[in-house]
């Protein structure tokens, strides 16, 4: 089975490299001139791995193609673009679609793959970077079953709980509701911290008392320590959870559906980009309740 990979960011990189070590024949692309051919030969010793100029060329030698890129325009770029997949893809071909986007502009894809005998599945992502490079991602699908059935043992390589949602969507919308959570709760992470140090608590104790309990959480146990060694390199990117958030809020306005706290969640993190720190990991939410307390900056 050949398989196509299109972007080899800071996900994209681990799921191929665990693909590769999984047998499987990659070709890959990147929209940034260069980032492929780099990556094909770093990695050439883990398997047969050969680097493309566009989506289409990975289209034409593929069978299943992943694709991992940023935000929905990117998605259709890849996909309708003048040099995209849908211009060189053969019927039968399987597009999986593990980037975090719109359900709508997903549905409308996967609507066009099919007029041309292409199956569309969107499996977005859960689990971090540290998720990617073990192979133990959460993935969310939306799409065909029997479709998602011959990816299967493709998705299996790069994670390891697989849902099916229903149609086309689903997994997108899955995903959103994974980044309510994620955000709510780092908000919730921030807050407790803060308020334990006004209260002269030692963070330390304080987190290791915390996680042993009913309060525990990944954003506690991983990044809630990260806030308490001034750790505020990215896991994920505030930038790009505020995209994820934007997606929430737009799809959550079409459904009348009320988020309050995302919609909280939203607007602090914006307070951080505003900040000239949207690169830094969702953690450095933290510096806004510090300074919304008066904890001076470390």
């Amino acid at each position: 089975m050949r398989i196509g990979f299109i972007g080899l960011g800071i996900m994209g990189q681990p799921m191929a490299k665990n693909l590769l070590r999984a047998g499987y024949t990659l070709t890959v692309a990147t929209r940034t001139p260069g980032k492929a051919e780099k990556f094909a030969s770093d990695n050439s010793a883990l398997g047969s791995i050969r680097a493309v100029s566009t989506p289409a060329d990975v289209a034409a030698a593929s069978d299943i193609i992943v694709t991992i890129v940023t935000d929905s325009p990117d998605v259709v770029d890849v996909a309708r673009g003048e040099s995209g997949i849908f211009t060189a893809a053969k019927p039968g071909t399987i597009i999986i679609d593990m980037s975090t986007i719109s359900p709508q502009v997903t549905s409308e894809l996967a609507a066009e793959a099919a007029s041309k005998g292409i199956f569309w599945l969107d499996g977005p992502v859960s689990g971090g970077e540290k998720g990617a490079i073990e192979g133990t991602l959460t993935i969310m699908v939306g799409g065909d079953s029997d479709a998602l059935e011959g990816a299967r043992p493709v998705l299996s390589a790069m994670g390891k709980r697989i849902t099916h949602f229903g149609p086309a969507g689903k997994g997108q919308a899955a995903k959103l509701c994974n980044q309510i959570m994620v955000s709510v709760n780092m908000l919730a992470v921030c807050e407790a911290l803060t308020f334990g140090a006004k209260e002269g608590l030692d963070l330390n104790t304080l987190h290791q008392a915390l996680t042993g309990g009913a309060a525990n959480s990944w954003a506690l146990d991983v990044l809630g320590k990260k806030i308490i060694d001034r750790d505020f390199k990215p896991a994920f990117m505030i930038r790009l959870m505020q995209k994820d958030l934007r997606l929430v809020m737009d799809s959550a306005y079409g459904s009348h559906t009320p988020i309050p706290s995302t919609a909280l969640a939203h607007q602090l993190f914006s307070v951080v980009e505003a900040e000239g720190r949207g690169d830094d990991g969702t953690q450095s939410l933290a510096r806004v309740f510090e300074s919304m307390a008066g904890i001076k900056e470390v």
